[in-house]
C-alpha cells in the first residue's frame, strides 16, 4: 500500500474542515440568537408601548366620563406625555385642537390612534382592551347621595357578617356610582348562593336616586319601544354587571325573556340609545386621540447597521482563526503518534518493531494494541518456526531409518527377512500417523473437520476404546478398566470420539509405569443434572485417569500446544509426536465441549472431557 495520502483524505485536513464548519455554524447560531433576542426585546418594547397607549386612552376616556367638557384636560395630557415620553394630542372630529403636549404650531399626525368616546367605548371594564359599550365611569344621574351610600354601607357590612357565619368571606368594594359591591375574597363576584338568613331583599334594591334616573330613562325609551312594537309599561331594573366594580346596568331582559329573543334585543337597543342620550350631558364630547407620529408610524423592527455587521463579521473571522489554530495544534499532536504507528507498520515483518506508548487516550490504547499485535505475531512466528522444526524432526527419524535399511538391503549387507520388513512397516506407520495428525489439525484450523453425530452410549464407547488398547496395557503391565455411572448418552461422532479417547489412553499408558492403573469413566455432571431431569439432557463428563508420573505445574498450560512434550529429549519411547492432545482439544471443541487437565507430579493425571448429553434411549 502506498504511503502517499491525498490531501482531501488526510486526517489533519479533515479535522481543520470539521472545526471550520463547527466554528461557522457556532458563529451563525450565535448571530441568529442575538438577532432573535434583540428582535424579541424590541417586540416586548413595542408591546410595552402599546400597553402605554392603552393606558393613555383609558385615562383620557375616564376624564371624559367624569367631566362634561375638555377644559381642564391639558394638565392630564402633559402628565401622560411626561410619563410615556410620547406626544399626546386631542382634537375634535374636524381636527380642531383641544389639547397637545407638543409645542404650538406642530402639525397633527395624518391619522388618529383612537377615538375617545366613553358612551360608545369601554376602556375600564377590561384593561388593555376597547369594548363596545358605555364606560362604567359614566355615572350621571345614577350617582348616589352621601346618605344613600351610608345606608347601603350599613347593609353591606351586615350582609358581610352574615355570610361570614356561613364560612363565606366577602370583600367590600365600591362601584363608580358609590354603591358598595360585595365580592368573594378570592376575586369572584357576588356569590350566587345567599343563605336565607342573609336574604333581606334590601341590599340590591334600587335607591331613590337610582329609581328617579330609571324613571327618566323609561320616559326616554317609551317612544322607541312603541315604534318597535314593545310594551313600554314594563318596569326597568338595575341588573348585576359581569364586573363587580361596574355600574349596575339598567335592563329589560327579565321582563321580555318570555317574549322571545327578537323582542328582547329590540328592547335593549331602545334602552341603550335612551341611556346614551340620558348620560350625554354628563360626559365630554367625543374626540380623536393622536399619539407620537400617529397611525402611519411603521412597526418597530430590527435593522442591523453597517457597524454591527462589521463587528459580527470581524468576530466571526477571529473565532474561525482561533478555532483553526487550536485545531491545527491538537490535530498535529493527534497525527504524530498515528504517523509513528504507520512507520512501524511499514517496517519489514521480521523486525517486529514496537512504538512507544506516550499517552493514555485512544491513540495510546491503539499503540498498546499494536505492540500486543506485534508481540503476538512474533510469538506466532516463533511457534511456526518451531512447528516446522518439529515436523522436520518427526519425519526425519523414520525416513532416515527407512532409507538406511533400504540402502543396506540394496547393497546386500542385510537380507530382507520378515523382521526387517516389520521394522520398516512400523516406521512407515509412524510417518502415516504424523501425517494423519497434521491433516486433522489442518482440517480443524480451516473449519472443515467433518463430524457425523449419532446417538452414542457412553458404556459402549468406553468398552470399545478399552478393547482397542487392552493389548498395549497388558504388554506394559498396566491395568485398564472402565467405570460408568448410570446410562449416559452422547450425540457425537463415534469414530472421532474413539480417536480423542484413544489419544488420551495412549498418552496415559505411555506415562504410567508397570503395576499402575488407567481408568476410563463416564457420568453425568452433578451441577448440570437438573437440566436433564426426566429427559437425560445436561452435560456428560468423560474422564481418563492414570497413576503415572504426572505433569509439573509449569508444564500444565502447555500440554495442548502442538509438538509440546515434557521430555525435551523427544524420545519416542516416552512421548509421541506431540500432536495427540491438540487433536483431542479440536475434536472436543467440534462437539461443543471442553477438555481440562488436573495433575500432580508422582500421583498421576486426570483428563476431563465435558460434552453435551443426549436423551437416554
Amino acid at each position: 500500500m502506498s504511503g502517499w495520502i491525498p490531501l482531501r483524505k488526510r486526517l489533519l485536513v479533515r479535522l481543520l474542515i470539521a472545526s471550520g464548519l463547527i466554528a461557522v455554524c457556532s458563529v451563525a447560531a450565535t448571530a441568529w440568537l442575538a438577532v432573535e433576542t434583540t428582535t424579541r426585546a424590541l417586540r416586548e418594547e413595542q408591546g410595552q408601548v402599546l400597553a402605554d397607549d392603552m393606558d393613555v386612552l383609558a385615562r383620557l376616556s375616564g376624564y371624559a366620563a367624569t367631566h362634561p367638557d375638555w377644559r381642564g384636560v391639558r394638565r392630564t395630557v402633559r402628565e401622560l406625555s411626561a410619563k410615556t415620553g410620547r406626544r399626546i394630542a386631542l382634537a375634535t372630529a374636524d381636527r380642531t385642537l383641544i389639547a397637545d403636549s407638543a409645542p404650538r404650531g406642530t402639525a397633527l399626525p395624518l391619522t388618529a390612534a383612537a377615538a375617545v368616546d366613553p358612551l360608545r367605548t369601554d376602556t375600564y371594564t377590561e384593561r388593555g382592551a376597547q369594548i363596545s359599550g358605555t364606560d362604567p365611569r359614566v355615572v350621571g344621574p345614577y350617582l348616589l347621595t352621601a346618605g344613600e351610600r351610608a345606608e347601603l354601607d350599613v347593609l353591606a357590612r351586615k350582609r358581610q357578617r352574615c355570610f361570614a357565619r356561613f364560612g363565606i368571606d366577602l370583600r367590600l368594594t365600591r362601584a363608580p356610582s358609590g354603591r358598595p359591591v360585595l365580592t368573594v375574597a378570592d376575586g369572584g363576584s357576588d356569590p350566587g348562593y345567599v343563605p336565607d338568613a342573609c336574604a333581606d331583599g334590601r341590599f340590591n334594591a334600587s335607591m331613590p336616586t337610582e329609581q328617579k334616573a330609571l324613571t327618566a330613562l323609561e320616559q326616554r325609551a317609551r317612544g322607541c319601544l312603541t315604534r318597535a312594537g314593545v310594551d313600554p309599561t314594563m318596569p326597568l331594573f338595575l341588573g348585576v354587571d359581569a364586573n363587580p366594580s361596574a355600574l349596575r346596568t339598567p335592563s329589560y331582559a327579565p321582563a321580555y325573556a318570555k317574549a322571545g329573543a327578537e323582542v328582547a334585543r329590540a328592547a335593549q337597543r331602545c334602552l341603550a340609545d335612551a341611556r346614551r342620550a340620558q348620560l350625554d350631558p354628563y360626559v365630554a364630547p367625543a374626540a380623536q386621540l393622536f399619539l407620537g407620529g400617529g397611525g402611519d408610524t411603521p412597526a418597530v423592527r430590527f435593522d442591523m447597521s453597517p457597524a454591527n455587521k462589521t463587528k459580527i463579521f470581524g468576530t466571526a473571522g477571529l473565532v474561525l482563526a482561533v478555532t483553526v489554530a487550536v485545531t491545527a495544534v491538537v490535530a498535529t499532536r493527534l497525527v504524530r503518534p498515528l504517523r509513528a504507528l504507520t512507520e512501524a507498520a511499514q517496517q519489514p515483518p521480521e523486525l517486529h518493531v514496537r512504538v512507544p506508548v506516550t499517552t493514555r487516550d485512544e491513540t495510546g490504547i491503539l499503540a498498546a494494541a499494536f505492540n500486543e499485535l506485534t508481540e503476538r505475531r512474533e510469538r506466532l512466528e516463533s511457534q511456526r518456526k518451531a512447528m516446522v522444526s518439529d515436523i522436520a524432526h518427526e519425519l526425519r527419524s523414520p525416513l532416515t531409518n527407512i532409507r538406511g535399511w533400504l540402502e543396506v538391503t540394496r547393497d546386500g549387507v542385510v537380507a530382507p527377512d520378515p523382521a526387517l520388513l516389520a521394522a520398516l512397516h512400523d516406521e512407515a506407520l509412524v510417518l502415516q500417523r504424523v501425517i494423519d495428525d497434521l491433516r486433522d489439525l489442518a482440517d480443524a484450523d480451516a473449519g472443515t473437520l467433518r463430524l457425523h453425530p449419532e446417538p452414542v452410549r457412553c458404556q459402549d464407547l468406553l468398552d470399545q476404546v478399552a478393547a482397542a488398547h487392552r493389548v498395549a496395557a497388558d504388554a506394559g503391565g498396566v491395568t485398564l478398566r472402565t467405570a460408568v455411572d448410570g446410562t449416559p448418552w452422547l450425540e457425537a461422532d463415534p469414530v472421532r470420539m474413539r480417536q480423542a479417547l484413544g489419544n488420551l489412553v495412549s498418552n496415559a499408558l505411555r506415562h504410567t509405569p508397570s503395576g499402575g492403573t488407567v481408568t476410563l469413566a463416564a457420568r453425568r455432571d452433578s451441577d448440570g443434572g437438573a437440566k436433564g431431569d426426566g429427559d437425560g439432557g445436561g452435560d456428560v463428563l468423560l474422564e481418563v485417569t492414570d497413576t503415572g508420573t504426572g505433569i509439573a505445574p509449569d508444564d500444565l498450560p502447555h500440554v495442548f500446544d502442538r509438538f509440546w512434550r515434557a521430555e525435551k529429549s523427544r524420545s519416542r519411547r516416552t512421548g509421541g509426536s506431540g500432536l495427540g492432545l491438540p487433536i483431542v482439544r479440536h475434536l472436543v471443541a467440534g462437539h461443543g465441549g471442553t477438555v481440562d487437565v488436573a495433575s500432580e507430579p508422582g500421583t498421576g493425571s486426570v483428563f476431563t472431557l465435558r460434552l453435551p448429553g443426549a436423551p437416554e434411549r
